[in-house]
């Protein structure tokens, strides 16, 4: 219930008083680029959900600016309300992503209820632009296959003799201040920066094919340093958000295993309808039906952009290994979690490989069980949690515990670099190909001869 003695109107003579919801990435970009600035606004906390651990920290004052010289309070979104009376708040800001739009209403009821306003910030209020050409990667639903896309892109830009930087969506799950902006090379500069299992999950496979990572906290000056060394940025989004620099072709995927979730999810329907290309994802293992309805609802929504279809074809490690054993499988965590997903590529390869898939649940570690109550659909693997030291040395134990032969490890990163278990570890990948006329590569390559940054070999 609102507090009765809380203010009714603001004040146009003081700052209007900001939180801003989010989950450690888009929350602190729509901070950097619209209120670290701002005479005429006060930010007085952000609050935070999805992301283990992220509460009960602050924004430091060094990223904060010099009106916040306490830094910014990181609080548990579950005390919203609490918040919104102590701090007596004027305005709400939305700043996270991969939720129903029914969720997001009910979000905007309780700050409504609490007697604030609540804000989306959008693309034309949060875009920066970069001095080089930039090519972006959205999807309307966290495991859509975004990475295998953009890893895809950026390989194909470096066979045209292109100079290229890959910049991720932010993950800046630790130290914020010494994470403002992260340059990315080698693996040991992954082990140099304490990076968590979910960072290393979207940086290894960019390593592993030549391409430098650039993320952080602080996008103005990582988007400056990206294009110091690139001729083009390759912008590699998260879960369903739109991207943080003004893409000059934005590349959309939608899911054709879910094609309904492209209008049910935020802002993934607002990605999609912006897109200038959409990639109808993972036709190799849909059915017609549902390839046919992610077209009819792409062409609805955004009846402009150009449809092209993509495959994901799996490409296991010596699958005759594991015909016929005993295997658990250990697949991609955000894909399972914020995606909703009940597998990923492990349990696709295991399957096709003839082995048998063992239920891990009764062997999990009890943390490991507790951080999946809230994914009751996750029932036949185990995602790969590694938000800390601790929930890895979880994950492995719940590995150690399985009477299986193998383990098939569909996370993009070398897992058994990381953990060590009894049984052998087998990697399992998605890749992406074409799979229609026109390809994304005839797009991506008209798009450069337009950029002036490639020709077409006379």
């Amino acid at each position: 219930m609102r507090d009765p003695d809380q203010q009714d109107q603001h004040d146009p003579q003081e700052p209007r008083r900001v939180v801003i919801m989010g989950a450690a990435g888009r929350d602190f970009h729509n901070f950097n680029v619209v209120f670290r600035g701002d005479a005429a606004s006060r930010v007085v906390a952000f609050t935070a959900t999805q992301i283990p651990g992220i509460a009960g920290r602050r924004y430091p004052a060094s990223l904060a600016g010099p009106s916040y010289p306490d830094g910014i309070a990181i609080e548990d979104e579950a005390r919203l309300e609490e918040l919104c009376a102590r701090e007596r708040v004027d305005e709400v800001v939305f700043a996270y992503s991969d939720v129903r739009h029914d969720d997001v209403m009910h979000a905007a009821s309780r700050v409504l209820a609490a007697g604030a306003s609540l804000r989306l910030l959008g693309p034309n209020a949060t875009m920066l632009r970069a001095r080089v050409p930039v090519l972006a990667v959205s999807a309307t639903r966290t495991g859509s296959g975004k990475s295998q896309t953009a890893r895809w892109v950026t390989r194909r830009l470096r066979e045209h003799g292109l100079r290229v930087a890959a910049v991720r969506h932010p993950m800046p799950y630790g130290d914020l201040e010494a994470q403002r902006l992260q340059r990315f090379a080698t693996l040991e500069d992954l082990d140099a920066a304490h990076c968590t299992l979910e960072e290393r999950e979207e940086y290894e496979p960019h390593l592993a094919s030549g391409t430098v990572v650039f993320a952080g906290v602080d996008y103005a000056p990582i988007l400056e340093a990206a294009a110091a060394e690139a001729d083009v940025i390759v912008w590699d989004g998260g879960n369903n958000d739109f991207p943080f620099v003004r893409p000059d072709l934005h590349i959309v995927l939608t899911d054709a295993l879910r094609p309904d979730d492209a209008e049910h999810y935020h802002p993934g329907e607002a990605v999609l309808r912006m897109a200038d290309v959409v990639v109808i994802a993972k036709t190799d293992a849909a059915s017609p039906r549902q390839v046919a309805d992610a077209e009819r609802l792409a062409r609805r929504l955004n009846p402009n952009a150009p449809l092209v279809r993509g495959a994901s074809p799996v490409v296991l490690d010596t699958p005759e290994r594991i015909r016929g054993h005993r295997v658990l499988v250990v697949d991609d965590g955000p894909t399972l979690t914020h995606g909703g997903m009940a597998y990923g590529a492990g349990y696709v390869a295991a399957i096709e490989a003839g082995a048998q898939v063992v239920d891990p649940l009764p062997y999990a570690d009890p943390s490991i069980r507790t951080a999946l109550e809230p994914y009751p659909h996750v029932r036949s693997v185990l995602p790969a949690l590694g938000y800390s030291p601790e929930q890895l040395a979880a994950l492995a134990r719940s590995i150690a515990a399985a009477p299986v032969d193998f383990v098939v490890s569909g996370t993009p990163i070398d897992l058994g670099a990381l953990i060590q278990v009894p049984q052998p570890i087998l990697r399992a990948r998605y890749e992406f190909a074409n799979a229609s006329i026109p390809t994304l590569g005839s797009i991506v390559d008209a798009t450069l001869e337009r950029l002036g940054v490639w020709s077409p070999p006379a």
